[in-house]
């Protein structure tokens, strides 16, 4: 049984910046503990009784901060006076007799992990163990090969590191379990050496590189197999572990404080942001990829140009459509174009409401069932000047028709008001029922008349940022193109409005995919017994809860239990009676996991 760990701590941690001004890079806390203290209680859980550490920067304060915390463990400092000089093969070295005296733990001081890895490591038969974790895009540094029975192949630092070869990698945890047997016969005299050949700043993962390539030395790895861990280095780094290790209640609050970026989270299904998991097709993002690198090192276009592309992709004239940095851009610009009262059905998509300011804006009830007609809604138009029609609407589904939108516009247009429809969601209607008055035809003529679309959302593309804006108003599109920079697209969305053209019928056959895709869905959760949906023509399912759990206490669950982010309306106004969410629809076999989280999960329940 191993008693004995080692942990590396005299680095000074710079790229922490404030944090790391007045105490040590392990002394940063992560929520409500520091990593040291994290470290110290797994090691302790799993029977470890000395903790050797390696200190050198703020070394007086480590020390002052530990003393008292951890009587059953047996803290052993060792000093790197030459901290800020060398690197962590020399604190390592400052250690070697305690790795030769016996079976021990080796780990770095920056690390957040859950409890159960260091349980797991000692627990692992195997004397000579490496912690690696298969690699995801937010790792960086060294890297492995893991052959036949476990066995470390190769150690691949950065400098050789190629992308091309990123599905075979596993990313070292920098956590270890070494027997004495192996530190003295093979680890100290390759580190003995490798300190002699090339000084003392280097990283002590370069001898396990050398070893990699001897039979003999038998180092295997240890997978963390689904176990949560960090590696912090810079604030980015503390923010994302901060949300990874916050209680339920807080890692869904900090998840949806990020509103994306979600890549930093993997295996973490996004039912919360809304796109299109059918499109682009494999053959499109390799197009792109082609190109990527000159993409990257050219300038885009501007606005005028933009324009030309996004007319062409949806048989609108150039002088009646611009493109924005995704729609919420083209929303704030044309409020601040378009004088006068908004109403707009509520609930529904908060960026109008905010952009146009609670002293212009009037919300129209929507009701029990969340719905409206178009009757209704020219009634309400007697005080406001601009109706704002959101058509599939958000976060409701709700959807009117082709012959009773276009009614609708006529009649308002004809009565001096103005309409927005913003129909990002407009793709997603069922084939027979689906229509988009981004055409010509009907935007010449009414120049009261203005359609906003979310390419980013119906196309599947959020990450460049697309959205367009049409009018039979060619003054107010070009005064919308003047609100914004002139590189507001950067070349990635400009090469995207450039091939989408090619990829027509793959787009259509995405979207009837995905309306179908929506109806099994809606009956799949209709059968859990817990949520009732309400009808959508959207790429998302409004869903009230009935088994009286509190819509939070289900999110925060779901995070936590099943890595799945849903959006939580609880708090949203306009909602009638109840506890409510919204689901994205996703693919089959994401969608097989929600449906099966959902029957798991628990939650509170809502009070009498």
């Amino acid at each position: 049984m191993i008693k004995q760990a080692i942990i590396l701590a005299a680095g000074m941690g710079k790229r922490l910046g404030k944090y790391t001004q007045d105490g040590t890079k392990c002394m940063v806390r992560v929520n409500d503990r520091s990593l040291i203290e994290r470290s110290l209680s797994a090691l302790e859980a799993a029977g470890i009784h000395r903790v050797v550490l390696v200190v050198g920067y703020r070394a007086e304060r480590l020390i002052a901060y530990l003393d008292g915390k951890f009587p059953d463990l047996e803290l052993i400092y060792v000093t790197n006076e030459i901290y800020d000089k060398t690197n962590n093969i020399y604190s390592l070295w400052l250690a070697r007799e305690y790795l030769a005296a016996e079976d021990s733990l080796l780990l770095e001081s920056d690390l957040v992990f859950e409890p159960e890895l260091i349980a797991d490591l000692v627990a692992d038969p195997e004397p000579n163990l490496a912690m690696v974790s298969k690699f995801e895009a937010w790792m960086d540094g060294t890297v492995t090969l893991v052959g036949e029975d476990r066995d470390i192949v190769a150690v691949v630092d950065k400098r050789d590191f190629k992308w091309r070869n990123v599905g075979d990698y596993y990313k070292t945890v920098n956590i270890y379990k070494f027997s004495a047997e192996f530190s003295r016969t093979y680890y100290l005299p390759f580190l003995d050496a490798y300190l002699a050949a090339f000084g003392d700043n280097v990283y002590y993962e370069q001898v396990l590189k050398v070893l990699a390539f001897l039979d003999n030395a038998k180092l295997k790895a240890h997978p963390v197999s689904g176990r949560h861990w960090y590696e912090i280095d810079d604030p980015h780094d503390l923010a994302v572990a901060e949300t990874i290790f916050a209680p339920p209640a807080q890692r869904l609050a900090n998840m949806q404080a990020r509103y994306g970026g979600y890549w930093r989270f993997p295996g973490m299904l996004d039912y919360c942001y809304l796109v299109n998991p059918y499109f682009p097709p494999e053959r499109m993002l390799d197009e792109i990829k082609s190109s990527f690198a000159e993409l990257v090192t050219q300038y885009p276009s501007g606005a005028r140009v933009q324009s030309v592309l996004a007319g062409k992709v949806f048989g609108v004239d150039p002088d009646r459509v611009a493109v924005g940095n995704g729609a919420a851009e083209l929303i704030d610009a044309l409020a601040g174009l378009w004088q006068g009262r908004m109403a707009i059905p509520s609930p529904s998509f908060n960026e109008y409401p905010a952009r146009f300011g609670p002293g212009r804006t009037k919300v129209i009830p929507t009701g029990e069932r969340l719905s409206y007609t178009a009757v209704g809604l020219e009634a309400a138009m007697t005080d406001a000047d601009i109706l704002i029609l959101v058509n599939p609407d958000n976060p409701s589904g709700h959807f009117m028709n082709e012959a009773e939108t276009k009614g609708l516009v006529d009649r308002l247009l004809a009565a001096g008001k103005r309409v927005v429809v913003d129909e990002s969601f407009a793709d997603f209607a069922e084939p027979a029922i689906r229509f988009s008055l981004l055409d010509d035809a009907f935007l010449v003529g009414r120049p009261g008349l203005a359609v906003i679309k979310s390419i980013s959302k119906s196309y599947g593309v959020p990450g460049f940022r697309l959205g367009v804006l049409a009018s039979g108003d060619a003054d107010l599109v070009d005064a919308v193109r003047k609100a914004v920079p002139v590189w507001n697209i950067n070349s990635m969305g400009e090469f995207f409005l450039q091939i989408v053209d090619k990829y027509k019928a793959d787009y259509r056959h995405a979207c009837d995919s995905l309306a179908a895709e929506r109806a099994w869905l809606a009956g799949k959760l209709s059968g859990t017994g817990r949520l009732e949906v309400f009808p959508s023509q959207a790429n998302y399912l409004l869903c009230r809860l009935t088994d009286g759990t509190l819509s939070r206490d289900l999110a925060e669950s779901l995070l936590a239990e099943h890595r799945i982010l849903i959006k939580d309306l609880g708090g949203k106004p306009g909602f009638p009676t109840g506890q409510f969410i919204r689901l994205a629809v996703r693919g089959r076999e994401d969608n097989e996991k929600l449906v099966g989280a959902l029957e798991e999960a628990h939650g509170g329940k809502s009070r009498p």
